[in-house]
């Protein structure tokens, strides 16, 4: 918060003459507004204040009436993206906080649309279009050596200062990246390279129904597909889709399986979308290889409103 300060001065007496000497200098005398105390005087009075009040409070009304406006034409047009009647434009936008050797960023360039073609693949399957339901626009690669804000706390003064550290964060490397207003959904995959064979992801957050997802991931050739699957995740999570998976990590069963009815449950032939990895057993799953083991299951289907 900017807080202007403002400093007050007295100004030095006025030099009232010489003073007769052995005497006292003249009283200070404070003027006085002459205040016309008639019957008409004290209407006109009332009727300027009632002006000024009427003026605040049309200013304030004014203000409330356009972010009314604007919310309500914010709220339909994100209920719009899930009517499904054209193409999500969705921007991916890689940051990287460590460089990334060229040949990963453009492995995971080419496979986003890999991933577009899965999306539309699981999409047809419930709902018969052809249709490709996303369109993923690869933005970037923008240089940033801080990691995106943390939501530390989950009462008003917590969102409003993530809120606001979030849109500082994302405009800087919208800036960078050449982002351009008009996507349906933005999600930012931060990037580090990956250090061993074991992939390690932070972590995701999103606005759940909103605009904004962000992924944080170690990258390296052969964890590209997982990277997008998280992609899809966070992705998922702007459109309305809630998490599948239990505090311990696990799939939920029958939600976060990407074919809960099979006779055989165990192994599952994929992952849900919006659970974290391929059950094989009770309790034992595995992070997705490639983006053919992707799923979106009957309950992350309605949520996107694929099934009515």
């Amino acid at each position: 918060m900017y807080v202007q300060s403002r400093h007050w001065h007295l100004d030095p007496t006025p030099d009232r003459g010489a003073h007769v000497s052995g005497g006292f200098p003249p009283p200070a005398v404070a003027e006085r507004e002459s205040v016309d105390t008639t019957l008409l005087g004290s209407a006109q009075r009332v009727l300027r204040a009632g002006t000024s009040f009427r003026s605040r409070v049309s200013v304030l009304l004014s203000i409330l009436i356009v972010l009314l406006l604007w919310g309500a034409h914010d709220w339909s047009d994100r209920r719009a993206r899930v009517a499904w009647q054209k193409p999500l434009r969705v921007a991916l936008v890689l940051v990287a906080r460590e460089p990334i050797p060229e040949g990963t960023l453009g492995l995971l360039t080419a496979r986003s649309f890999d991933l577009e073609r899965r999306l539309a693949h699981e999409y047809a399957r419930y709902t018969g279009h052809t249709e490709t339901p996303v369109e993923i626009v690869v933005r970037g690669v923008a240089s940033e050596a801080e990691a995106p804000p943390s939501l530390e706390g989950d009462d008003l003064l917590d969102l409003v200062t993530y809120g606001a550290r979030q849109w500082r964060w994302t405009s800087a490397i919208d800036s960078q990246a050449r982002v351009e207003r008009g996507y349906d959904s933005r999600v930012y995959l931060v990037l580090k390279p990956a250090v061993g064979k074991e992939p390690a992801f932070v972590k995701g957050e999103s606005e759940y129904g909103g605009r904004v997802g962000i992924a944080q991931a170690d990258i390296a050739r052969d964890t590209v597909d997982f990277a997008l699957f998280v992609v899809a995740h966070e992705l998922f999570h702007t459109l309305g889709a809630t998490d599948k998976y239990d505090e311990q990590g696990h799939a939920r069963y029958p939600g976060g399986f990407a074919e809960p009815q099979r006779p055989r449950l165990y192994p599952q032939p994929g992952a849900e979308v919006m659970a974290r990895g391929v059950p094989l057993a009770p309790g034992f799953e595995r992070a997705p290889e490639t983006l053919d083991e992707l799923y979106v299951g009957d309950a992350t289907a309605r949520e996107l409103g694929w099934v009515r």
